[in-house]
């Protein structure tokens, strides 16, 4: 994993260092699912606090850092937000048609249940 240069920089694994099993674990989470999914279709970065998740903070920061740990997002801090986007172009190289089929499966069963 790449180090942080500074104390408000973190750390993110480099293309080479993203394992499908951490994707997988990552994106197997519903409300890590539903991150990712806002993110896929947001035209620029989201703040943290743009998530109305349905747990308590601390269990939000658990699944974001899940999420960049793991290699499915990119968070960056501007001024005091940490921003966050998803780091579809190393997804799709390293696992290519995976991260679309896990969203268009992931709308089916949204659909499916009404919950989208």
């Amino acid at each position: 994993m790449t180090a942080a240069t500074s104390a408000r920089a973190l750390a993110h694994p480099a293309r080479e260092e993203i394992r499908l099993e951490g994707v997988l674990h990552a994106l197997s989470d519903p409300m890590r699912l539903r991150v990712v999914r806002e993110l896929a279709t947001a035209p620029d970065e989201l703040s943290c606090s743009y998530f109305d998740l349905p747990v308590t903070k601390s269990t939000t920061t658990h699944h974001f850092r899940v999420l960049r740990e793991n290699g499915v997002i990119r968070q960056i801090y501007r001024g005091t937000a940490k921003m966050n986007c998803l780091r579809r172009d190393d997804l799709d190289a390293l696992f290519p048609g995976l991260l679309d089929s896990v969203l268009a499966a992931a709308a089916r069963e949204a659909g499916r249940l009404g919950t989208d």
